[in-house]
This record gives structure tokens, C-alpha cells and sequence, in this order.
């Protein structure tokens, strides 16, 4: 049952006052902050290699061992970064999330986001202030939304009709960070050709400008750095929430084993989403899409579950608000980082991949191509009728869905920080450079040293 809302808008304005009031509290002081590490990396990385003349990869934020780890051309699409103060270039960074955070709310929303309000959209905000794989990309100053918003844009795309020019959002993801570049497969297994082909053609276009831009970090990258998964961190470590981190933890280095997971995780990936792409629900397909990229991966950093946001959507949409609402509760708690010291035993093997568990339960049972008669997402126009609406179970309006004027108002009601939309009675070794921009960090966070999502070995002081 929905829980009773405040009617007026003064009894609105204040429970989201207090609510703000509350998330601001509990991100001060309970999460572990992260102090923009890794924007720190991007920024004094661009800084040595723009105004200095230092290699791409061989820089390392003062006192640590990290460095940049992106394909040469996520260093290409950062140069405006060299034209600003560290500061600025935080500042920068936020705003750009919370823009990628807005399209991507809109995009799965759908055409009736305007129906919502402004109550139920800052209700939204201040769940998804809760949630950790949010909190993380923003405190750490990582680039996940900007990816997100650019896959999910080829997803509305597909969906509404208008696919001449998708793929060109999944190529430029593909060619900033290698995870997204499982979308172009399943252009593939949707048999989109010729999205597919647009996707690889811009990746690929991409990754020549960064070449010609500079041959030698490219040669660098793709001979060595690319194979090499101690620069980016321990497999082990426990925010690690892949396949490859469970296999880590149990002390399974064997990489045949890993290879035989991910094929079975990319067969059931390719017959799920296919049969979602049958039934024209796109939403349902790139979700599945980032649940297997999360797990296939062999690093995938809390921060990364961002990818999870459109699987939430889904639950939403298809009613499913109790689990959308349980699993999103697990994702605001942290809690594999109980098992950050030891994540052995059976309690570990449960609680420390708890994350991952989770990514695996949506991959094999999220609602796909279960859309109702008039709600198909793949085509350009829908049905004049819809079935009656349920007053108890809103559902989220697919992004491609024009919803039949009916004579009840919209009601909003959030859960896993999607706002739903429906008819109620009320409305993710080299050399120390010579010039460094900013004092050394002891630790990649401010609170304490387990909020470092790269190793579980502090920095050196």
C-alpha cells in the first residue's frame, strides 16, 4: 500500500524540507566520502600531459600509486579540463552529473515527466541521495551518468521510431570507458545492423582522433595498460561487485573459470534481451544490457551500479514496487563493506557480494517484454486504449508511451528513486610527474580509508 502523501503544498514542502534535511545529515556524516579521487586522477592527469609534457598513464596522484586508466580518448574529451583550477573543474563536474542525472530520469520516465510535479521529483532527488552507487559517482567525481545518459538516449531512440542516427551515443560511451561497448552487441542481437554499424564507426572514429592526437599513449594503452588490471585496483577488494571479484574473494584465480561465468552470463544476457527487443521493450533490454556489463567486467566498482537505475525502472513500470523498494534499501546501506577486512567464510561469500548478488537476481529475473497491450516501446505510436490503471501499483509511463488522457489526476509516488506516473484519486609505474597541481592526498577519501574503491592497501603517506 502507498503510504498516505500531504495533500497541500505546504504539508509537501515541508516533509521534502525535512527529508532533504534528513539525507543531508546521514551523507555528512555516515557514508564514507571520497573526496573527488578520482577526478583528482582525470584532472592531474590532463593537467601533466596538456601543460606539461607529461605521458598520458605514466602520471600518479601525489602520494598514491593511481593514475588514468580510460581508453586515450575519455583524455581527449577532458582537455576543457586543462583550462580550468582544480576547483572549478569540481565544480564542473557536479553540475554535469546533475544534468546527466536529470536526462536519464526523463528518459526513463517517459513523455509524461511533466504529469509528475515537483513534489514527486524531489522526493526522487532525495532517495537517489541515498543511494550508494549515486553517492559514489558523485563524490568521486566519476564519469558513469554521462554514460549512462548517452546509452539511454540510444535506448529512447530505438524505441520512439527515430533510430537513423542510434548508436552514436553508445559509440562515444564505448570509446570513453570499454563497458558500454556490450551495447553495440546487443544492437547486434536485436539485429539493428545498421545502429550496430554506427556505434562501432563512431567508437572507432573516436579512438583514431585520440591516435592522431597522440600515438604514443594510444600504442601504450592498447598494448599494455588495457591487459594490465593492477593499475586500476585489487580484484579482491570488496568493491569489486563482478564475477571476477567473487571469484577473487574466494581465492579462484584461474582465469578459464571467470571465462566459462561470463559466457554463461552473456547467454542468458542474449536470450533474455532478445526476447525483450520481440516484444518492443527496449527499456527492459538495455537494462538487462548494463546488468551484464556489471557483471562481466572484470572490475566493477560500486560506483559503477549506476547501470542498475534503469532495471529499477523497469520493477517500477511493471509494478513490482516492494522488491524495486527492498533491493534499493540493500543498495543505500553499504553493507559489503562490513566484509572489508575478511570476506571469507560463508557470511562473507553471502554478505561481501551482496551487490553482485543482486546484479545477478535482475539479470535472471527482471520483468522483460512484459509490456501490456498499447504499451509496446518499439514502435512509434501506441494503441488509443490502455487497461484500467491500479491505483495501488503506479506504473512508470515508458519513455515512448503517449498515455491516454484519462479523467483522473496523476498521482507520484517514488521507489528505487524512480518516479512513477498513474491514475489516483489524488493528483559506475611509471614516473611521478615534475609538476604536480595540488598537495598530495594521503588517503582517496576524507572519513576513512574503506571508502577507497581501488584498494584495500591505503595510499602511502
Amino acid at each position: 500500500m502507498t503510504p498516505a502523501l500531504p495533500r497541500t503544498d505546504r504539508g509537501r514542502l515541508l516533509l521534502v524540507l525535512a527529508l532533504a534535511t534528513l539525507v543531508t545529515v546521514f551523507t555528512a556524516t555516515v557514508p564514507l566520502l571520497r573526496d573527488w579521487f578520482d577526478l583528482r586522477v582525470y584532472y592531474g592527469s590532463i593537467d601533466s600531459w596538456a601543460h606539461y609534457g607529461g605521458r598520458l598513464y605514466d602520471y600518479r596522484v601525489p602520494g598514491t600509486t593511481y593514475g588514468f586508466t580510460y581508453p586515450p580518448f575519455a583524455a581527449v574529451a577532458m582537455l576543457p579540463m586543462a583550462l580550468l583550477g582544480l576547483h572549478t573543474a569540481i565544480a564542473a563536474a557536479l553540475l554535469l552529473n546533475l544534468a546527466a542525472l536529470a536526462v536519464i530520469l526523463r528518459l526513463l520516465a517517459g513523455p509524461s515527466w511533466r504529469r509528475h510535479g515537483w513534489f514527486a521529483w524531489a522526493l526522487t532527488a532525495c532517495l537517489l541521495a541515498l543511494f550508494e552507487p549515486l553517492r559514489d559517482t558523485l563524490s568521486f567525481g566519476q564519469v558513469n551518468l554521462l554514460l549512462l545518459a548517452l546509452v539511454l538516449t540510444d535506448a529512447t531512440l530505438l524505441a520512439t521510431g527515430r533510430g537513423r542516427l542510434a548508436g552514436v551515443g553508445i559509440g562515444l560511451a564505448a570509446a570513453i570507458k570499454l563497458t558500454p561497448a556490450l551495447f553495440i552487441a546487443l544492437l547486434l542481437v536485436a539485429g539493428r545492423r545498421r545502429a550496430a554499424a554506427l556505434a562501432t564507426a563512431v567508437a572507432l572514429g573516436a579512438t583514431a582522433l585520440a591516435a592522431w592526437v597522440d600515438p604514443g599513449a594510444s600504442r601504450f594503452y592498447w598494448t599494455r595498460a588495457l591487459w594490465d588490471t593492477d593499475r586500476v585496483g585489487r580484484l579482491g577488494y570488496v568493491s569489486n561487485q563482478s564475477v571476477q571479484g567473487i571469484l577473487a574473494r574466494l581465492g579462484e584465480p584461474d582465469r578459464a573459470v571467470w571465462a566459462l561465468v561470463v559466457l554463461l552470463v552473456l547467454g542468458v544476457w542474449a536470450m533474455r534481451s532478445r526476447r525483450a527487443v520481440a516484444a518492443g521493450d527496449w527499456t527492459a533490454a538495455f537494462a538487462l544490457t548494463g546488468l551484464a556489463a556489471c557483471l562481466v567486467s572484470p572490475i566493477t566498482w560500486v560506483h559503477h551500479l549506476v547501470w542498475l537505475l534503469p532495471a529499477f525502472a523497469v520493477l517500477v513500470r511493471a509494478g513490482r514496487l516492494r522488491v524495486a523498494g527492498a533491493l534499493y534499501a540493500v543498495l543505500c546501506t553499504s553493507v559489503v563493506w562490513l566484509w572489508f577486512d575478511d570476506a571469507s567464510g560463508v557470511d562473507g561469500f553471502l554478505g561481501g557480494n551482496t551487490y553482485a548478488w543482486i546484479t545477478l537476481g535482475l539479470l535472471l529475473w527482471l520483468p522483460a517484454g512484459q509490456l501490456r497491450p498499447g504499451l509496446r516501446t518499439g514502435s512509434r505510436s501506441t494503441s488509443t486504449t490502455t487497461a484500467a490503471p491500479v491505483p495501488a501499483a503506479p506504473a512508470i509511463i515508458p519513455a515512448s508511451v503517449q498515455t491516454d488522457p484519462c479523467c483522473c489526476r496523476t498521482a507520484a509516488a517514488t521507489a528505487g528513486g524512480v518516479v512513477m506516473a498513474g491514475c489516483a484519486d489524488v493528483p559506475g609505474a611509471p614516473s611521478e610527474p615534475t609538476a604536480s597541481t595540488f598537495p598530495a592526498d594521503v588517503k582517496p577519501q576524507s572519513s576513512s580509508e574503506r571508502a577507497s574503491s581501488y584498494t584495500a592497501d591505503p595510499p602511502p603517506s
